[in-house]
C-alpha cells in the first residue's frame, strides 16, 4: 500500500498561523482538555497540588459521558444476589478483547475500579438501587455475570458528568473554560516528541490564547462524528486524536471503532441510542419476518460481544434488504421506568415499546485506537498524558467491552491526576516564542459543509462495520482529494478546524485498516489476502507523524511479563514527564 500521509496529512504542524508573543497569556500548573469524566478525575486529581484549568469545547456537559446510556462496570460485593469476582471481569475483558489486550491494563482497570466506584457514590453519585436499597445490577453484552451499574435506568452518563461537574466545582484550584476550543498542542519546536508546553485556543470572545501549562492532560473524547451514523454527540470529531498526531504523538491501533448495535432508526432523524441494558433486560433482535436470529450465531445471543452483534445486524440487513432490524421489548415489564429516557426518546416518533417493535441500525459508537499511553497514562511526548477514550491504553484491545468506557476514565483519570499533581512544584512556568507560519494556499476552495458531509458518508460506506481492501483505498483516495483542497487552508471558526481534524483521523483510520490485513475484533475485512501473517493480528500497530507505515509491538500479557518489569518499560518510546523544556 502507498501511503501519502506524509505528503497531505504531514505538511501542516499547525492549523492557524500564529506568534504566542502576541496572545493573551494564561499560566496554570496542569492544563486539562475535555470535560468528560477522564478529564474532570484527573482535574480534580491534579487540583490537590496546584493551579488547574479545563477546557471545553463548548457546554461543560456536553460530553460523550453526559450521554452514556449503559453503565459502570465493576465487582462489588453482592450479599446474598448474584456472586461475581474480579477474575471473571478480567476475563470478560480479554474475551471481549479477541486477543490484543494488554492483560496488566485490564488488571488495573478492573482491580481498581471497585474503589472509584465507591469513591464517587462518596462524591454524591446516584445509583439505581432495588426495594431492599441494595444496588441494582445490570448485565450488558459479553458480560458473564451482571456487574453493571446504572443511574436513573439510562441515564448513567448524565448522572456521573453532574457528581464530577459538581466535585470540581469545588476546588478553588480548578478554573472551568466552557467554549474554549483548543486548536493545537504548543510544542517547542516542529519535531515529533518535542515537549508540550501548552495550548493554543480560541474563545468566542476572547478570541486566540496561549495557555502555559507544565503538565497537559488530553482527555478530548473520540472520533464518531467521522462516520455518517453515530451516537455520538456532535464535539466528537476527533480533534484531540489530530491535534496529538500534529504534535508527534504516537497512535496505536487507529482502525479499531466500535460500531454499537442497536441505535433507533428514523429516516431523516438522527440516531438515538438503544442502550445495551435493554437486551440486558431481555429485549430480542428480529428479522424482517420477526424470527430471532442471533441464538443461531452466538451463544450468548442478544448479548454477545457488540462486534459479533453489530455485524450479524449489518449481514441480516444486507441478506433481508431493507434499513433496519427489529427489537423487541413488548415483553419487558415496567419499561418506561426502567428506561425513561428511551421511553421518552421512542414517543417522541409516535412508538409504544411495550407494544411496537422498534427499528434499529448499528453506527459508530466508541473509539478504541487513539494516543498510545502506559499505566501511568504518559504518552511519548514529555509533558503529555492522556486519558480516556483519546487513547489507547491497551485495555480494550480489538473490542471494547460494555461499560468499561466509563470505568476507564474513573480509574486512569485518578492516575492522570496523581501524575500532575506530582509534577506541580517544578518551579515557575516561563513562557516560549513559538511562530507559526502557513504559506497562502494556491487550491481552490471547497464547501466545508459539503466535504464534511462526504468525508462522514465515505467514512461509514468504506470503514464502517465490513470493510473491503477496495473500498478502503477508495476511501483513502476521496479523503486525499478532500485534504487537498482543505488542509493547506487556513480557518478562523471551529467549523473549519473540525473539518480539518475528522480529515486526519480518517485517513489514520482507513490508512490503519489497510495495514492490519486479518480480521480481529470490531476490524472486519471481507477480502483478506490469504497470505496473510497471523502473528501481526495480535500486535499493536503505531502510528507517528513523519513514519508512512505503522511500527508493531507485541501486547503486553501477564505470561510474558518479565519478573519486576513494569508496563511503563514495555510501552515503547514512553517519555518521563520529569523531562522538560520549561525552566
Amino acid at each position: 500500500m502507498e501511503s501519502r500521509l506524509n505528503t497531505i496529512f504531514e505538511s501542516r504542524r499547525y492549523l492557524i498561523p500564529f506568534r504566542t508573543g502576541l496572545l493573551p497569556q494564561i499560566f496554570c500548573d496542569t492544563l486539562v482538555l475535555g470535560s468528560g469524566v477522564a478529564g474532570l478525575r484527573s482535574a480534580i486529581g491534579a487540583a490537590r497540588n496546584g493551579q488547574v484549568i479545563v477546557c471545553a469545547k463548548d457546554e461543560l456537559n456536553l460530553t460523550n459521558t453526559a450521554w452514556a446510556q449503559g453503565g459502570v462496570a465493576a465487582v462489588l460485593p453482592a450479599g446474598a444476589q448474584e456472586q461475581d469476582d474480579i477474575r471473571s471481569h478480567i476475563r470478560d475483558t480479554l474475551t471481549a478483547g479477541a486477543g490484543l489486550c494488554d492483560e496488566q491494563a485490564v488488571h488495573l482497570v478492573c482491580e481498581q475500579g471497585p474503589s472509584r466506584i465507591n469513591e464517587i457514590m462518596d462524591w454524591g453519585m446516584r445509583f439505581d438501587r432495588d426495594e431492599q436499597g441494595h444496588l441494582r445490577r445490570g448485565r450488558e453484552g459479553g458480560h458473564s455475570a451482571s456487574r453493571i451499574f446504572h443511574a436513573g435506568g439510562d441515564a448513567t452518563g448524565h448522572e456521573l458528568q453532574r457528581t464530577l461537574t459538581d466535585h470540581t466545582r469545588s476546588h478553588d484550584n480548578i478554573r472551568l473554560f466552557d467554549q474554549c476550543f483548543v486548536i493545537d498542542l504548543l510544542t517547542l519546536n516542529h519535531t515529533p516528541g518535542s515537549p508540550v508546553l501548552g495550548a493554543i485556543t480560541w474563545h468566542p470572545k476572547y478570541g486566540l490564547q496561549v495557555i502555559w501549562a507544565r503538565t497537559t492532560i488530553l482527555a478530548m473524547g473520540g472520533a464518531g462524528q467521522v462516520f455518517r451514523e453515530t451516537s455520538n454527540p456532535r464535539v466528537a470529531t476527533a480533534d484531540g486524536i489530530a491535534m496529538a498526531y500534529r504534535a508527534g504523538a504516537q497512535l496505536a491501533d487507529m482502525e479499531f471503532v466500535q460500531f454499537h448495535p442497536t441505535t433507533l432508526y428514523i429516516p431523516g432523524a438522527a440516531r438515538a441510542l438503544i442502550s445495551e441494558a435493554v437486551r440486558g433486560e431481555g429485549a430480542h433482535l428480529l428479522d424482517h419476518a420477526g424470527n430471532r436470529f442471533m441464538p443461531a450465531i452466538h451463544e450468548l445471543a442478544e448479548l454477545a460481544p457488540r462486534d459479533v452483534v453489530a455485524r450479524s445486524i449489518v449481514r441480516q440487513i444486507a441478506h433481508q434488504g431493507g434499513k433496519h432490524v427489529w427489537l423487541d421489548c413488548r415483553h419487558i415489564q415496567n419499561f418506561r421506568t426502567r428506561f425513561p429516557g428511551i421511553h421518552s426518546t421512542l414517543s417522541s416518533f409516535g412508538l409504544d415499546p411495550e407494544k411496537d417493535l422498534i427499528p434499529v441500525h448499528p453506527a459508530a459508537h466508541y473509539t478504541i485506537g487513539g494516543v498510545r499511553t502506559d499505566l501511568q497514562t504518559r504518552t511519548s511526548i514529555p509533558n503529555l498524558l492522556a486519558v480516556g477514550e483519546v487513547t489507547c491504553t491497551g485495555l480494550h484491545g480489538a473490542n471494547r467491552l460494555a461499560s468499561n468506557s466509563l470505568l476507564e476514565g474513573l480509574v486512569m483519570g485518578a492516575i492522570a491526576g496523581e501524575q500532575a499533581a506530582s509534577r506541580a512544584d517544578a518551579g515557575p512556568i516561563t513562557p516560549h516564542s513559538i511562530i507559526s507560519t502557513i504559506e497562502e494556499s494556491n487550491h481552490a476552495e471547497l464547501d466545508l459543509d459539503d466535504v464534511r458531509s462526504s468525508l462522514r458518508s465515505c467514512m461509514w460506506i468504506n470503514a464502517g462495520v465490513e470493510r473491503t481492501r477496495r473500498r478502503l483505498d477508495d476511501a483513502c483516495d476521496m479523503l486525499d482529494f478532500w485534504a487537498r483542497y482543505t488542509l493547506d487552508k487556513v480557518f478562523e471558526t471551529p467549523d473549519g478546524w473540525e473539518v480539518q481534524n475528522m480529515l486526519t483521523a480518517g485517513a489514520l483510520i482507513t490508512r490503519a485498516a489497510l495495514a492490519r490485513d486479518c480480521s480481529i475484533g470490531t476490524h472486519t475485512l471481507n477480502d483478506t489476502s490469504g497470505g496473510e501473517d497471523r502473528t501481526r493480528c495480535f500486535e499493536h500497530a503505531m502510528w507517528t507523524r513523519g513514519n508512512d507505515q505503522p511500527v508493531y509491538t507485541p501486547r503486553i500479557s501477564d505470561l510474558d511479563a518479565e519478573p519486576g518489569l513494569s508496563i511503563e518499560s514495555r510501552v515503547e518510546p514512553i517519555s518521563d514527564p520529569s523531562v522538560s523544556d520549561t525552566p
